[in-house]
């Protein structure tokens, strides 16, 4: 069998695999630019009706709220960078790892659980109260004031103390990367403290930032649980509107091409301003710390380093712990462990899924590098939003059902009813196009590291591709597997927007059941599944946090 013959099939199946990917964002184009055209003036009016009256306050309200994120977690990410990479301290490396475990808490979990610590008749305020010797009644009397966390700064901040991983992870390690030498040289070069950090520093880590800050904008962009809990009207909480609440497919498609192309647009913009140039040192590695601190700047460096992970991390799985505790005795279990059951359900249907469609195509783009191409289109539901790939799911299913129900009763008579929309066949789908990048990611990551030679030996003992994979690679990139595996799995387990629209009737899962306790004010209730979602996603925070230091040492 030649070489052409033997890639042909892998070829084929990555093309409709990735095929299948994109269908959900052709199916929301052509709804909102093509389908809708022409269906009677009801969908007009209520377009024409968004467009008077909500769809500036989405646009507004999106773009200040990218811009607050963007801008908090560039100050708390860079700072907590250089501070564990440039100063020296007792208990630094500590520090280090315990700044990414507030990525192990979804936005909207930590929104339900400083509601509750923020809220007048929460612990802060009621303890503000105690500690003054005045009652609620004369608070609000005298009109004492207190920031409102439900709101549009709030739910920023609650966005940077989840979301600053994403730019502290790869800064220090841009900083840990001939930082310290570039910095010192630069000094001996006359340059004082700060304008070395401004000329050298900064422009070492520059690409670290652009993508570190542009994850965090894309996942502000893409929730839907904070701003709905929050009431703030974004591009996401409007297409749930539209669908949901009026009824109006073809405007919610339309608001969901308009997030996917801001999307796009800060994709597009974080490509330009990189451009052509290349960052970073020459192999150089850093050789210690610049400042070594003692005395009271010990103190000063713990605390500003333990501050993140104590409000992003610590004070919310307290919070959610006193809250669980307290309906502890009315919870019911049965209706929990139902939660848990369906989450690990879907989640690992997904990853098992997701792993097998990101192993054909970074094989066949392994075997025939005109197919690299496919890789890129693949990963592109990554950069979607959850509430953009639910519309975009839920359209071409609703449309096979309608048709295949309609063949049913004329040629049979028979009542097929919606065989696909609503089923955990279409939200394992959703997770899928959402996380396939995750996992194509670790499985090309791991086959890069298999050499070409042993294919070459493979087909010179007489396996065919698919022997060779199976028989040889897979067995050698087994690890990188389980990591890609765990890591959809866990992304499956806390996504909310998609699966609020996708799941079957009746078909809670953790995330779901946090949000709907969480929106009728049950914060109680909430907590469990919250705490259960929180737990699952410490695993592959700590294992992040390992593969670092591992890496720090080598």
């Amino acid at each position: 069998m030649s070489s052409t013959t033997a890639l042909k099939p892998a070829g084929l199946s990555a093309l409709l695999l990735v095929g299948l990917t994109l269908l959900p964002l052709v199916a929301v184009v052509a709804l909102a630019f093509g389908w809708s055209a022409g269906r009677g003036t009801a969908e007009a009016g209520t377009w024409a009706h968004l467009l008077d009256t909500g769809l500036a306050g989405y646009i507004a309200n999106s773009v200040l709220l990218v811009v607050l994120v963007a801008i908090g977690v560039t100050l708390v990410g860079v700072g907590s960078a250089w501070l564990t990479v440039m100063c020296a301290f007792p208990g630094r490396g500590t520090v280090a790892w315990l700044l990414a475990l507030p990525l192990a808490l979804p936005a909207y979990v930590i929104a339900y659980a400083y509601t509750d610590f923020l809220q007048f008749s929460g612990p802060l305020q009621s303890g503000l109260r105690a500690l003054i010797g005045i009652d609620g009644l004369e608070w609000k009397a005298r009109g004492y004031w207190f920031p409102e966390v439900r709101s549009l700064p709030g739910a920023a901040l609650m966005f940077v103390l989840v979301l600053y991983p994403y730019v502290y992870l790869p800064v220090r390690a841009a900083f840990a990367s001939g930082g310290a030498s570039q910095f010192e040289a630069a000094r001996t070069l006359g340059l004082s403290g700060g304008r070395a950090f401004f000329r050298v520093m900064l422009p070492l880590a520059r690409p670290a930032i652009a993508g570190g800050v542009l994850l965090a904008m894309m996942e502000a962009l893409a929730d839907f649980g904070a701003v709905s809990y929050f009431g703030v009207e974004t591009f996401t909480s409007g297409i749930y509107k539209a669908w949901f609440g009026i009824g109006d497919k073809a405007a919610a498609a339309r608001l969901a091409c308009m997030l996917l192309g801001f999307t796009l647009l800060l994709l597009w913009l974080e490509r330009r301003q990189r451009g052509r140039a290349r960052y970073g040192s020459a192999g150089a590695r850093t050789g210690g710390a610049v400042f070594r601190w003692s005395g009271w700047k010990t103190g000063a460096g713990i605390a500003l380093g333990v501050a993140p992970v104590l409000l992003g991390f610590v004070l919310p799985v307290l919070i959610l712990l006193r809250l669980g505790l307290r309906e502890l005795e009315s919870l019911d279990w049965a209706r929990f462990t139902g939660y848990a059951g369906n989450s690990v359900l879907v989640a690992t249907l997904a990853a098992a899924v997701a792993l097998g469609v990101a192993l054909v195509i970074a094989y066949a783009v392994r075997l025939d590098q005109r197919l690299a191409w496919t890789a890129r289109a693949a990963a592109l539901g990554y950069a979607v939003p959850g509430a953009v790939i639910a519309v975009g799911v839920l359209v071409p299913l609703a449309l096979f059902d309608n048709a295949l129900a309609a063949f049913m009763r004329e040629q049979f008579g028979v009542r097929t009813g919606l065989l696909l929309t609503g089923s955990v066949a279409a939200l394992v789908f959703a997770y899928v196009v959402r996380f396939l990048a995750v996992a194509f990611n670790n499985v090309e990551a791991g086959l890069a590291r298999v050499t070409p030679s042993m294919d070459d030996a493979a087909r010179s003992a007489g396996l065919s591709a698919r022997a060779t994979l199976f028989r040889v690679h897979v067995p050698i990139i087994a690890k990188s597997l389980a990591v890609a595996a765990l890591l959809v799995f866990v992304d499956a387990m806390k996504e909310l927007p998609a699966t609020l629209a996708v799941r079957p009737f009746n078909f809670d899962t953790l995330a779901t059941s946090a949000y709907t306790f969480a929106k009728d004010e049950r914060l109680g209730e909430a907590a469990w599944p919250s705490l259960a979602i929180v737990l699952v996603s410490v695993i592959p925070v700590l294992m992040l946090s390992k593969v670092l230091a591992a890496r720090r040492q080598s």
